[in-house]
């Protein structure tokens, strides 16, 4: 009976544990990581939608990696690109780029390291295999 109930308290352990990690608030880094995936991912898949309007190829490429200094620049870029107002998603895609721009500036500015500031990376991204497409 006494090993059923070491391996009971270990499981509460574990499971206590993967509570707290979940419950743990995102660090400034996690949500400007998963913020600008969740952009570059949204600007795919607005570039490939098939009933959007034309305006969206002529959009500014929006390929974001938050350690090149260079992305500031690009997120500017891309919220003050006249086109598109009609269109709702490049509207909502707009509004988090400002938010993503604003955190990076604003809360997140001491939390940040810049790896790079090669501006040209951001505009022929080598991609790893798993996310070319």
């Amino acid at each position: 009976k006494l090993p059923t109930t070491k391996m009971l308290l270990r499981l509460i352990a574990l499971l206590s544990a993967v509570l707290l990690a979940k419950a743990a608030p995102p660090t400034c880094y996690s949500r400007v990581l998963s913020l600008s995936k969740e952009i570059t991912k949204s600007f795919k898949e607005l570039q490939t939608s098939k009933d959007v309007d034309s305006c969206v190829a002529m959009l500014p490429r929006l390929y974001l990696d938050i350690h090149n200094y260079c992305v500031l620049a690009k997120l500017r870029e891309f919220v003050a690109y006249p086109g598109c107002e009609r269109v709702l998603e490049v509207s909502e895609l707009k509004e988090k780029a400002r938010s993503l721009y604003t955190i990076m500036i604003s809360y997140c500015r001491r939390d940040l390291v810049f790896l790079t500031d090669d501006c040209n990376a951001l505009e022929n991204p080598i991609l790893p295999p798993n996310e070319a497409s």
